[in-house]
């Protein structure tokens, strides 16, 4: 067996091994660079996922190598430059405001005064690529379902509904959609705004008499990406415009991407005809990071800044910044300032410095501020959650809570029942599995659970 065939079957059964998320963060841009003697060397990106593979991954290597490759054979890794992947960015004229196509509409009139123009239209950054959106078990689900659009636009998620908080990568993955599409399609229209310069722009239409030219620019999409819908909330005038606009990309089978901060449900002032609309699709919410989603997001943006941070600033960084992904990039840029200013390198002892050494979370919360704020966030009395009341507006809050002293602080069951006032433990135990089952599609439940951990930390 060929080397590279060697690889890529041996590449094949770990994808079926492991999570997509960590298959892609860790083996999918590796390759084999050349063989030395019984020794297979294998190309990564950066120094991290070479530990990873080395330490991490090791042993399952080392089984599948035995199982394919003959005995003796070992495996070793050298970073490479991984190969950039062209995106045919310079073909998206659509969004270019100074050289509009003929597909791209400019609200003008003959009277000055009365005039105005959508220069402020970016469209889409070209930086915000597949390639360069970290995956992993928090966005994996989101990042597929965007890969199979950008193939078939329009034939399935239609429309796709990405929610989540602030600084979790929304933006950069519907982006990426857009982008992917262009590669597949060049000539496809793909028009992107956020849901603040939609209303914008329907307001000056509507003062200007250019409703016709609205509706003609975003209804001949091939592919619409609203950002940050929720603002669109609670403006009637709007949201019916939205509504008819939506209705006739549907139904002409043009792709619609929405991104959000909450699930349409959840999403106050909506107008239920919307919302209703916006479930027809695939709705998929993008979670907080996990850990090695976070260490991997810096060692990719450190390689950007042609940086070689030591694997135990990636740990330090991703232990102590890990509510966003915003805040951890700011974080690594405050970093490599900090050092450039003063000619260093990256250390622990650098970063220790800039940072302290305490973690962004404190480091232990009590079973008493979990009951206490899950009461509080459901809006119920104390004394109610601690007593033996079956009431559905106790009993929910009640299992929440039970959820989150074994999740936060991995309490025993027996001891769950005793913080809550019960003598079963089994019906702890009940409550956890429940609640863990629902968040998988509750996504209302996901997002209360999340705002009580959110002021858990705060």
């Amino acid at each position: 067996m060929k080397d590279d065939t060697l690889w890529q079957a041996i590449l094949g059964e770990i994808e079926l091994s492991i999570s997509r998320g960590s298959y892609v963060t860790w083996f999918k841009n590796t390759r084999v660079l050349r063989t030395e003697g019984n020794v297979i060397v294998i190309g990564v990106g950066n120094i991290f996922t070479k530990q990873q593979l080395e330490v991490k991954y090791r042993p399952m290597l080392d089984s599948l190598l035995l199982k394919y490759a003959p005995e003796g054979t070992r495996l070793d890794f050298k970073i490479y430059a991984v190969p950039a992947r062209s995106n045919n960015s310079s073909k998206q004229t659509t969004f270019s405001p100074k050289r509009p196509t003929p597909n791209q509409t400019t609200f003008t009139t003959n009277t000055p005064k009365n005039s105005f123009s959508q220069s402020y239209r970016k469209g889409l950054n070209e930086t915000y690529t597949f390639d360069s959106f970290i995956v992993g078990s928090n966005n994996e689900l989101a990042y597929a379902a965007g890969q199979a659009i950008s193939l078939s636009p329009g034939k399935k998620y239609n429309p796709m509904f990405v929610y989540g908080g602030v600084g979790l990568g929304k933006t950069h993955l519907i982006q990426a959609v857009g982008n992917g599409i262009l590669v597949n399609n060049p000539k496809a229209r793909v028009v992107y705004i956020t849901s603040e310069q939609f209303v914008q722009e329907f307001l000056q239409a509507i003062r200007y008499k250019k409703i016709s030219d609205f509706t003609a620019h975003y209804r001949s999409a091939d592919v619409l990406i609203v950002d940050d819908l929720q603002f669109i909330a609670g403006k009637e005038k709007t949201q019916e415009e939205f509504f008819h606009t939506f209705n006739a990309l549907h139904q002409a089978n043009k792709q619609i991407i929405i991104s959000s901060d909450k699930p349409p449900k959840a999403i106050p002032t909506l107008e239920e005809r919307l919302r209703s609309r916006f479930e027809w699709g695939m709705i998929v919410d993008i979670g907080t990071p996990d850990f090695e989603t976070r260490s991997a997001i810096l060692q990719n943006k450190a390689i950007q800044h042609e940086q070689d941070l030591p694997p135990d600033v990636v740990e330090f960084l991703a232990n102590r910044f890990h509510n966003n992904i915003r805040e951890l990039e700011g974080a690594l840029n405050q970093l490599l300032a900090f050092c450039e200013m003063r000619n260093l390198k990256p250390s622990i002892s650098v970063a220790t410095g800039v940072f302290g050494t305490s973690p962004g979370r404190p480091k232990r919360i009590s079973s008493k501020q979990i009951i206490e704020k899950t009461a509080k966030h459901y809006q119920v009395d104390l004394i109610d959650l601690l007593s033996p009341r079956r009431d559905k507006d106790i009993v929910v809050p009640r299992q929440v809570a039970m959820y989150l002293l074994r999740s936060e602080l991995k309490l025993s069951f027996p001891k769950i029942a005793q913080e809550l006032g019960r003598k079963d433990h089994t019906t702890a135990m009940h409550s956890v599995e429940k609640i863990q089952k629902e968040l998988h599609f509750d996504s209302i439940l996901k997002e209360q659970v999340d705002e009580i951990k959110e002021r858990l930390y705060a």
